[in-house]
């Protein structure tokens, strides 16, 4: 099993890459599966139905979520609607979408974290452990893990070593050099990076963002545009256990 996990889609820019790029990566890295966080697709924060569409259109398999996943209200129903599209599982229970989905003999679970995320939910280590009971036929497991701290994404990642095939952060936006599999098999990276404007502060204008750093104001952070950048991870796992035998970085320059 191969698959290649993309970093937050952010704005026109990174959704553009990620359209352009899918298509071809599929054959040239022999993927069986992509999956992608898409909750900053529409303009830096969110998702919209339409633009779910264009990612399932171009070879996306499974679109993960995270704290924006639930900015636009019309994305609500589509949530609940769409087995291929996820939102952290441990929110609160009533709310909309679900946070597993199921694909051949892949599971992705999408958990959020507490620390720092300013989010009132559910405790996600107990939370992965009930998905675990639920995913139990499947072959491979992947989690995106949506998380500020880097000691929570790696805690999760030794709680769950042994147990899934991958845990993969995201939502900082920045990619870290920590891949690698661990001791019981699990493939971990704090985090997977994101798709969208080089040129920018993870994703957003420059100014905008140096704005908002210099005089503490409100601002708003439109999504940065200009040549993209593809960050992410392809993940490779074999036999009846379904640990990971590899995991490596895929960065990218898209002119």
């Amino acid at each position: 099993m191969r698959l290649l996990f993309l970093g937050d889609i952010v704005g026109s820019a990174g959704r553009d890459a990620v359209r352009r790029a899918v298509p071809a990566l599929r054959a040239e890295l022999a993927l069986d599966y992509v999956v992608a966080n898409g909750e900053n697709v529409a303009g830096g924060r969110g998702i919209t139905p339409a633009l779910a569409e264009q990612l399932f259109a171009c070879g996306v398999d499974v679109i993960t979520g995270g704290n924006h996943t639930f900015q636009h209200r019309e994305v609500y129903p589509y949530l609940d609607s769409t087995p291929a599209m996820t939102r952290p599982l441990n929110y609160p229970p009533g709310a909309p979408g679900h946070g597993i989905a199921r694909l051949g003999e892949l599971a992705i679970v999408n958990l959020i974290g507490r620390t720092f995320m300013g989010q009132d939910c559910d405790d996600p280590f107990r939370a992965a452990d009930a998905a675990l009971k639920e995913v139990a036929d499947a072959r491979y497991v992947l989690v995106d893990f949506h998380a500020e701290a880097t000691s929570e994404k790696q805690a999760i990642g030794w709680y769950l070593d042994g147990r899934v095939t991958a845990v993969v952060g995201t939502h900082t936006h920045v990619p870290t050099a920590d891949q690698r599999i661990l001791p019981r098999g699990t493939a971990f990276c704090s985090d997977a990076g994101m798709c969208g404007a080089r040129d920018s502060i993870i994703g957003d204008e420059v100014e905008a963002v140096l704005q908002r750093f210099l005089t503490q104001l409100p601002t708003r952070l439109p999504a940065a545009e200009g040549t993209a950048m593809i960050n992410g991870l392809i993940i490779e796992a074999a036999g009846m256990s379904g640990r990971a035998i590899s995991i490596e970085r895929y960065d990218r320059v898209i002119d």
